[in-house]
């Protein structure tokens, strides 16, 4: 019966760890400060009713903050920029960061933790870390509304030799799509493309290179929506060529002049021509001549097709696939010279004209439209266009545009800017979708094998993370997600459920 405590002994203890417990800050404050001018231990407990024990306990936090705010620091260290309470939600954010921001590997986060902060983390811990933040990052991605979308831009990224489908708004580069796949055919590009449709994905257009399985795809699933061709990767399949017949060029020169060089050495030394090489030198000047005039005319053709036809300031779409046409039967005349470079490039432009096309047909329906919107004669949006095609160094433009600041005064000003606006919204490449594939690159070779929520948070993250600097003003201090919605959205580490860290 001894061991248990009685009433009388339980009931000051008690009482005392009770008054402890709710003793404000200011009271203990003062009861430290009391202790540290030496009043009685013993008093100051019984006047506030709690133990002697708790009184040191105050006492020592008292004499630790002293000792640490009047710590003098070495000469060598560096002085305290600020405090950073470093908690395990903080830690989860810095290990997305590193993932995400930093594109550093799984081992790298671990490295890191254990040599600056002294914190051993394992790799499964990380990994875990990654696998919370997919759920969330997921369903914020499938919530997403892309009725928005007004061009949209398709392309195919490999990893491992498994197909990666991409797809982006052109106009806030908003990653819509990114989906690691098996195949890369119709039925596959059809499923997710139907998947989109139910968040609303109804653009007016898109924009892709000439894979088949990714034209058949949409054509299933948006056949009313048309498919731009890539003038980019038009110009890398045409540009080969010049650069082809021109170093055969260099290299008939190279030819001639060292056969010219023998015969002028076989001469000197012996008074008179050889035969032998006179006929090969007449064989090689002829070579050199059709080598110099087809470099010429395949460099013309293919200027023409680069700066005239597929540019933005050009003509109207009848001319355009006039001159486009006359450009591939040229083509088709100087196939003999050099067939197996040369037939590839008109073949691949005989069978493209419509879909690289397309952007200067809808370019003629805008302006119509703007026409009309202003009651102008389309006559006056042909001229506004053809003036502003050509450069501001020459004085024709100024001429022309003189006189029709003359005949329509205040009205061609802004039938100039909105014609100018016009031209600005073209869209002829998927810039958009190479410069997103670049930098998914520069994660996907961290990973030989991907999966999709890996990609699923990579997607979060590329979407709702806000641009530091961009060619376009407008794009800057803003996200895809916001510039496609139109509507400030929250810090991504927010939307995860966490609270960034900010200084006092």
């Amino acid at each position: 019966m001894g061991i248990l405590a009685s009433p009388s002994t339980a009931g000051p203890q008690t009482s005392a760890a009770t008054s402890a417990r709710q003793l404000p800050p200011q009271a203990r404050q003062q009861l430290a400060l009391d202790a540290l001018a030496r009043l009685p231990i013993t008093q100051l407990a019984d006047q506030h009713h709690v133990s002697r024990k708790f009184v040191y306990q105050q006492l020592h936090h008292a004499q630790h903050a002293l000792e640490h705010a009047f710590q003098t620091p070495p000469p060598d260290q560096p002085d305290l920029l600020f405090w950073l309470p470093v908690t395990k939600p903080w830690l989860r954010q810095l290990v997305l960061g590193l993932t995400l921001i930093s594109h550093s590997s799984l081992r790298g986060v671990c490295e890191l933790l254990r040599d600056l902060f002294d914190y051993p983390l394992s790799i499964g811990t990380v990994h875990n870390i990654l696998r919370q933040a997919i759920s969330t990052a997921d369903r914020i991605n499938r919530q997403q509304d892309l009725t928005g979308v007004r061009i949209g831009a398709h392309d195919e990224i490999f990893q491992a030799a498994q197909p990666v489908l991409v797809g982006a708004d052109v106009a806030s580069t908003y990653c819509y799509l990114l989906s690691l796949e098996e195949h890369r055919d119709a039925d596959t590009w059809g499923v997710r493309l139907l998947e989109l449709t139910e968040r609303g994905f109804h653009p007016q257009a898109t924009i892709a290179d000439f894979a088949g399985g990714l034209r058949a795809g949409q054509a299933e699933v948006l056949p009313d929506v048309p498919c731009r061709g890539d003038v980019f990767h038009a110009l890398q399949t045409a540009m080969p060529l010049v650069r082809y017949v021109e170093n055969r060029a260099y290299d008939a020169i190279a030819s001639r002049s060292r056969l010219q060089d023998r015969q002028a050495r076989s001469e000197h030394r012996q008074g008179r021509k050889d035969l032998s090489l006179a006929g090969q030198l007449r064989y090689a000047r002829q070579a050199e001549t059709q080598a110099l005039t087809l470099a010429d005319e395949i460099a013309t053709l293919i200027g023409w097709l680069r700066q005239d036809i597929l540019a933005v300031r050009g003509s109207d779409y009848a001319s355009r696939c006039a001159l486009y046409d006359w450009i591939v039967a040229e083509l088709r005349l100087r196939e003999p010279h050099c067939p197996h470079k040369i037939r590839p490039v008109r073949c691949f432009l005989e069978n493209r004209r419509d879909d690289l096309l397309a952007f200067a047909k809808q370019l003629d329906g805008d302006l119509l439209g703007l026409a009309e919107e202003l009651a102008v004669p389309t006559t006056l949006v042909e001229d506004v266009r053809q003036v502003l095609n050509l450069s501001t160094s020459r004085p024709e433009r100024w001429q022309r545009e003189k006189a029709l600041w003359q005949r329509w005064g205040s009205r061609y000003g802004v039938l100039r800017e909105a014609v100018a606006e016009r031209l600005g919204q073209v869209v002829r490449a998927s810039s958009v979708i190479e410069n997103l594939n670049s930098r998914l690159r520069s994660y996907f070779f961290l990973r030989r094998h991907l999966g999709g929520d890996y990609l699923s948070l990579l997607q979060f993250f590329l979407n709702h993370r806000r641009f530091v600097r961009s060619e376009h003003g407008e794009r800057v201090g803003k996200s895809p997600a916001e510039l496609l919605t139109g509507q400030s959205q929250p810090h991504w580490l927010e939307l995860l459920g966490y609270r960034p860290f900010s200084r006092n």
